[in-house]
């Protein structure tokens, strides 16, 4: 069974273009035997225009029928005699706005689609709005999508959920917050498990955020499949083997890989460009404002991966292989040695210039591709030698995977040239590296971090929780862990064990992460190990606990992490994916895709609501 999440997703919102219909597939046909095409309008917010943005191009948009595309929130002019396609999430000012377009009228017919289900109060609101206007019947149909994830790759979504590790972790976070926030991860979760068509069987660790995303998701899965039919409603039998494992992780189970710098291509690019959607912004200067990055640019789909140098490496063999097919095509058509064409050369002569413009165009794709990494590296590279982060990298690595750190090495970047957030994220790296640091060393550096006018809000909240897990540990109660204030208040120590837990083999072994080992204790289903105490939820199996509950193994997983992921985690994931025997098959989905800064700022942000930190703001422009 494959989880082609893109693939599937794509496919419903061309389906949702088309007016909820099938895609003719009869191309063949001349237009009088077939319907005439249907021109229509989309409608969508900003966060619809983020799930179609990786995923759907203009040009795919008019291939669709659609002529013009308009964000809700702004005002529109009416458009006589064509329908329009909205693609919205289901809040109630989305529904004003809907119901204001209906009574206007600004289109013919109104087909409204939202992003996941349209609560039952939603709906009588929508309904008595548009019965006051008498507009009722301009509203054509009305779709739950259950579309709200954003695809990035085949194997890799997001939730598009800003600051949930924020929210959270946030010591003044009441009941009714915290649980509006796990509703609202559980419903973006089903609505990719409602778009997969599957099941799965759900694996956490106890305690913490993941245990009450897991409980609820159980829930409501549950419920939903009480209806027959329903959105997983299969063809034929499913056995228990086919199903996937979806394995539920919160950001604390392994603070240091969202910290960290990382060498490789992809983590460079979202780090210092800042990687959105699938799209790079270029800093001020540069000829081109922005760059796709995605599949379809097979330089990317091949180096992505690779670590920064060998990439540049890349790049002029590119270059050097470009301008050598260049000369050859230009040898071919040009003459020998300026030697006039006889009457016998004149065919040969002819099939060469045929052949040359059939490669003009995949040349130019060529060229296209090799400039825009080539502008990307040189950005890159600036900014690698003015921040010395090839230091920061090696240092960082030496402490995750050896234990050990050079004092020296340490002092000097700390009092280098990196900015005031390179040196932030530094100084947490080795907090996290070591279960009991020196003393003198820790002294060493916050006095670095205070003669650089660092904010050090981040670090003594890290420290703090660290200090607190310690406390914890030593008296390990399990008691009211269900509870959401208790666990409100011990979360900072309890989330973070797993941190601590290994942390000196965390990159060794093939740099292997400790999330990476553990998603593969739990598809392989070993005994004996770590994962025996991970709590299990089948939502297809009897709530008393009847029988037995399917353990694995299992050859497809969602790994889902709850506060906020990044690239190196779904690098490592998709390497066990591709490694294993027979393969497995992995997609990585998190509440959001953060770098090192943006994570930083969160932990800033909850460092100062416990009441850490001065008056200087880490600042990276600095």
């Amino acid at each position: 069974m494959a989880l082609n999440l893109r693939q599937k997703q794509t496919s419903l919102i061309v389906r949702m273009l088309n007016l909820n219909q099938a895609p003719s597939t009869a191309s063949s046909l001349s237009p009088t035997e077939n319907e005439e095409e249907i021109y229509k309008i989309l409608i969508m917010d900003s966060f619809c225009r983020s799930i179609l943005s990786p995923l759907i191009r203009v040009n795919d948009l008019r291939k669709h029928g659609v002529t013009l595309y308009l964000p809700i929130e702004k005002p529109r002019q009416p458009v006589p005699g064509v329908p329009a396609v909205y693609f919205i999430r289901a809040t109630s000012e989305n529904i004003d706005l809907v119901a204001k377009d209906a009574s206007a009228p600004l289109y013919d017919s109104l087909h409204l689609n939202f992003s996941s289900s349209l609560p039952r109060p939603l709906l009588d609101h929508l309904a008595s709005k548009t019965v006051q206007t008498d507009s009722a019947a301009r509203i054509s149909k009305l779709y739950d999508q259950y579309l709200e994830f954003i695809s990035l790759e085949e194997s890799l979504f997001s939730l598009g959920q800003a600051d949930t590790y924020l929210q959270l972790n946030d010591p003044k976070a009441g009941d009714q917050e915290i649980e509006a926030i796990i509703e609202k991860i559980v419903s973006g979760i089903f609505c990719v498990l409602a778009t997969l068509g599957v099941v799965p069987v759900i694996r956490c660790a106890r305690g913490g955020p993941a245990e009450m995303v897991a409980s609820a998701l159980d829930s409501r899965l549950r419920d939903h499949l009480i209806a027959k039919p329903n959105l997983f409603t299969e063809s034929g039998l499913a056995t228990s083997f086919q199903r996937p494992v979806l394995c539920l992780f919160d950001r604390n189970f392994e603070l240091s890989v969202g910290i960290q710098h990382d060498w490789s291509y992809r983590p460079l690019v979202h780090d210092l460009l800042g990687l959105k959607l699938n799209r790079v912004n270029m800093p001020p200067g540069n000829a081109m404002k922005s760059y796709e990055l995605d599949d379809s640019d097979p330089f990317w789909a091949a180096n992505s991966w690779s670590p920064f140098p060998k990439v540049a490496e890349e790049i002029e063999l590119q270059l050097k292989a470009y301008k050598q097919d260049v000369d050859e095509v230009n040898r071919r058509t040009g003459g020998q040695g300026g030697v006039e064409f006889e009457g016998t050369d004149l065919i040969g002569n002819t099939k060469h210039l045929m052949n040359a413009v059939n490669s003009l165009p995949e040349l130019t794709e060529r060229k296209n591709i090799i400039d825009k990494h080539t502008n990307i590296a040189t950005v890159l590279l600036g900014q690698i030698k003015e921040r010395s982060l090839d230091g920061f990298c090696d240092c960082e690595s030496d402490m995750l995977a050896k234990g050990s750190v050079d004092k020296s090495v340490l002092l000097s970047l700390l009092k280098g040239k990196g900015t005031k957030e390179d040196k932030l994220r530094l100084a947490i790296t080795y907090l996290l590296s070591f279960e009991s640091p020196i003393p003198s060393e820790l002294e060493m550096i916050e006095t670095a971090l205070k003669e650089s006018e660092v904010d050090i809000s981040a670090y003594q909240y890290v420290k703090r929780i660290k200090s607190l897990n310690a406390s914890f540990a030593s008296s390990s109660s399990v008691a009211s862990r269900s509870n959401i204030v208790d666990w409100a208040e011990k979360l900072y120590g309890q989330s973070i064990s797993a941190v601590t837990a290994g942390m000196k083999n965390l990159l060794s072994a093939g740099r292997q992460l400790a999330l990476t080992r553990t998603v593969d204790a739990l598809m392989e289903a070993r005994p004996g190990t770590e994962v025996d105490s991970y709590l299990l939820f089948d939502p297809r199996a009897p709530r008393a606990g009847a029988g037995a509950q399917f353990r694995g193994p299992f050859r497809d997983a969602i790994v889902f992490m709850i506060g906020g992921g990044n690239y190196v985690e779904y690098r490592s994931l998709m390497e066990l994916a591709q490694s294993s025997q027979p393969t497995k098959h992995v997609v990585y989905g998190t509440t959001e895709i953060l770098n090192g800064r943006e994570f930083i700022d969160q932990l800033a942000a909850l460092g100062k609501k416990m009441g850490f930190g001065g008056a200087t703001t880490v600042n990276p422009g600095q």
